[in-house]
């Protein structure tokens, strides 16, 4: 195999082979450093992952509603303001106008996937003595599970849903002694009135969801708010997750409707998720920057031992260039060698983690998302740091006299 190799490649395998000591530390420096970077990003892509997972399947990605109702002054034909102080009204339950021709207009769109009416509105749930506020959400299952995956959140009974039958959480259930089954009087402000079956209970994950989320059919919900032929939402979802603000504000430019997104809707989400990202950042950033003053030191401390080999190879005729090659190569070696290192400590750190880190019923904390490509790239940075970590060390080597290297 050395035929093949250049003269760089074998002066600089063979100056790291005599150093073992010193290439064996700054190794490990190097495989502990790529570790936490693996480590830490495969944990933060996972985390990042299952929030937006868990945000992304319990709501929609758009919502179109009626726009809000605005109070204005009273004026008198000759222009003079009768009322100068409006108190903003009350927001009454309204139904969207004209929403067949806006849902036919979503479904026609290329950057919607999904586009179902909702009815929503607030109601009292009472069983025998007990009752409680809860949130009334009325759809058309087939097209609304779509966009919240109520299926994956079901823990007793189903989640298909007939006229009479409704969907309730954990923690609404256990407040109203309740189980799949059981009946509850379900009573509306417009006067609506009706007695229900829990269908399904479901778990969001969340005490204030499973406290007051509940769900109808689209027909059951209309009759309960006295809304018969209308609808109080429009729900979407898109096909770029990320791009849904910019949809949304489309949307609300072009159509009578007040358009929010998921982004909005969960600004300090994405706050929380921005801080996370960028501590993050800064410790690989700090992490990476000592891997390369490591392998620095050990190269500067190389061309120190070494200085008179150094003077006789350019006694001898090497260039400047070749000498420079040698130590940037030592430093792309020591990086790449690193990082593979560093790359399987990572690894087992985080199935060692994902195996040991639990809830407290015994299931996992959150899937484990690790990206081949992750490695990759770890091992890409880790080479290019070793090479820009040499640089300073192979200037200096290849600015050295050879006489008065031979002569030190």
């Amino acid at each position: 195999m050395r035929r093949w190799l250049t003269f760089a490649w074998i002066a600089a395998l063979r100056f790291l082979s005599e150093g073992r000591m010193q290439t064996g530390f700054i190794l490990g420096g190097i495989a502990i450093g790529v570790g936490v970077i693996v480590f830490m990003s495969a944990m933060l892509t996972s985390v990042q992952t299952n929030f937006t997972n868990r945000v992304l399947t319990s709501q929609p990605q758009i919502q179109l509603k009626p726009p809000d109702e605005v109070a204005r002054p009273l004026r008198r034909h000759d222009g003079v303001v009768e009322a100068a102080i409006v108190q903003h009204p009350t927001q009454r339950i309204l139904s969207l106008d004209q929403w067949q021709t806006i849902l036919s207009s979503m479904r026609g769109r290329s950057d919607i996937v999904v586009a179902t009416p909702s009815v929503s509105g607030s109601a009292l749930a009472v069983r025998g003595d007990a009752s409680r506020s809860i949130g009334i959400l009325g759809m058309e299952p087939d097209d609304y599970f779509r966009i919240v995956r109520m299926p994956d959140y079901i823990i007793a009974g189903e989640p298909s849903l007939g006229t009479d039958d409704i969907l309730v959480g954990i923690d609404l259930a256990n407040d109203l002694g309740a189980t799949v089954g059981d009946k509850l009087n379900i009573t509306t402000g417009p006067g609506g009135s009706r007695i229900l079956t829990i269908r399904g209970i479901f778990d969001l994950g969340n005490r204030g969801a499973n406290e007051r989320n509940t769900y109808v059919q689209l027909r059951t919900a209309q009759s309960l708010l006295n809304l018969i032929g209308g609808v109080t939402e429009i729900d979407l979802t898109v096909v770029d997750v990320y791009a849904a603000e910019t949809v949304a504000q489309d949307i609300g430019a072009v159509l009578p409707v007040k358009a929010e997104s998921w982004i909005v809707t969960n600004a300090q989400f994405f706050t929380a998720i921005w801080a996370q990202t960028l501590s993050s950042l800064l410790i690989r950033s700090f992490v990476g920057l000592s891997v390369a003053f490591g392998i620095a030191a050990v190269l500067i401390v190389s061309v120190l031992q070494r200085s008179k080999d150094i003077g006789i190879l350019r006694a001898m005729g090497s260039s400047r260039g070749k000498i420079l090659r040698i130590f940037l190569i030592q430093g792309g070696v020591l990086g790449f060698l690193g990082s593979l290192l560093g790359s399987f400590i990572g690894g087992i750190a985080l199935f060692a983690w994902y195996r040991l880190a639990r809830q407290a019923n015994g299931a996992e904390l959150f899937p484990l998302v690790v990206e081949p490509s992750l490695f990759l790239f770890s091992a890409l940075l880790a080479t290019i740091t070793g090479v820009l970590a040499g640089m300073v060390p192979a200037l200096r080597a290849a600015r050295l006299d050879p006489v008065e290297a031979i002569r030190g």
